[in-house]
């Protein structure tokens, strides 16, 4: 970028022209264009906008940013000289795409100023698409899924979750549907069908629902494997949500975690060595006593850490993360520290903690 730069330069000293465009002004009328209702089927659209210098200075165009890759813009880094036109291209590919669109694309100056502002918009007609585009998920038998994962983020106490994964049976005969747990949160709802007859269409339906009564907190993780016909997948159905506290109407006065360190590092340890730690600081920095709901760390390390415990408003304390080695072969560990508070901008918080276990 700096030798084009440089270039531009070069080419506006050679024109005899001024490298200054305090006073270029380079208008496009119009700087929006609608396409009206585009069909996905026919492939990419382009529409050619033409620009005006009404400064009294040259300038030149260093770049075209679009606001999405889907949108293409062909342009000339030649000068404009005052009262001189030039051309932006833009090209916009529907491809698996639908519904209203609305693209814009900012012009620069070759002083990085924005000197105009490009738009266009319009509608695609998704185009037909096959049963293995709809449903791209051969689960065996001739039943085809269309997703094979739900994520809920945040599920809240009291408010039903639910997912939909839909399905098509392609044979010619039906089949039969069960879905194992191979990893259970003991709070996932299953609703399928035992019996797809053929050629049928429906919905596998998913759901978290955790009542105040009985209240959890943290990670929920489900897989469920998918027998057709007694005839395991090997592509399981795989649910994920973190349980946390309803936010509160009023977050000015709720609780704030800051924490002292985003990765901790234990460097080299030695596999003989005893019992090994690291600490951070947890901070409370809101107006409210801080919570923690839930602790997760992985299988090697162990943390001070503990659900129930309560930090009082703009007090600390130290947390500290032990390692023991003494078990462990060479290489690199790399876990995660996960605790659930009931700070309401960031209730999950993640923690990196890596050692490297040499002889």
């Amino acid at each position: 970028m700096k030798i084009l730069k440089i270039a531009i330069t070069l080419i506006i000293a050679l024109l005899g022209l001024s490298p200054i465009e305090s006073h270029a002004q380079l208008v496009f009328e119009p700087s929006e264009w609608d396409f009206g209702t585009i069909r996905e089927i026919d492939g990419r659209v382009s529409h050619t906008f033409t620009g005006e210098n009404r400064g009294t200075t040259p300038l030149v165009i260093l770049d075209v940013i679009a606001s999405c890759g889907c949108t293409v813009p062909q342009f000339s880094r030649r000068p404009i000289l005052a009262g001189a036109k030039t051309s932006i291209t833009v090209t916009f590919d529907p491809a698996n795409r639908s519904g209203i669109f609305n693209k814009e694309l900012t012009v620069y100056s070759s002083e990085r100023k924005k000197m105009a502002t490009l738009t266009i918009r319009g509608r695609i007609e998704e185009r037909p698409k096959s049963i293995e585009e709809r449903y791209p998920i051969a689960v065996g038998k001739g039943l085809r899924l269309n997703i094979s994962h739900c994520s809920f983020s945040y599920v809240y106490p009291e408010q039903l979750e639910t997912c939909a994964i839909g399905y098509v049976n392609t044979s010619p005969s039906p089949v039969s549907l069960e879905l194992r747990p191979r990893k259970s949160s003991g709070l996932l709802s299953v609703s399928a069908p035992h019996r797809i007859p053929a050629g049928a269409t429906g919905a596998i339906n998913l759901s978290y629902l955790i009542r105040i009564r009985s209240p959890y907190y943290g990670t929920l993780d489900d897989v469920l494997a998918v027998y057709v016909d007694g005839i395991v997948s090997e592509i399981p159905i795989t649910v994920h949500g973190i349980a946390v506290d309803s936010p509160p109407k009023d977050r000015k006065t709720a609780p704030k975690v800051q924490l002292s360190e985003n990765i901790l590092k234990f460097g080299a340890v030695k596999s003989s060595a005893t019992t090994v730690q690291q600490s951070f600081r947890l901070t409370n920095e809101g107006s409210d006593t801080l919570h923690i709901r839930a602790v997760e760390i992985g299988d090697h390390f162990s943390t001070t850490l503990k659900a129930g415990e309560q930090i009082a408003p703009q007090q600390s304390v130290v947390v500290r993360v032990r390692l023991n080695p003494s078990q462990l072969t060479p290489r690199v560990l790399s876990d995660r520290l996960i605790f659930i508070t009931d700070d309401p901008e960031r209730p999950m918080r993640r923690m990196r903690v890596t050692a490297i276990i040499e002889e």
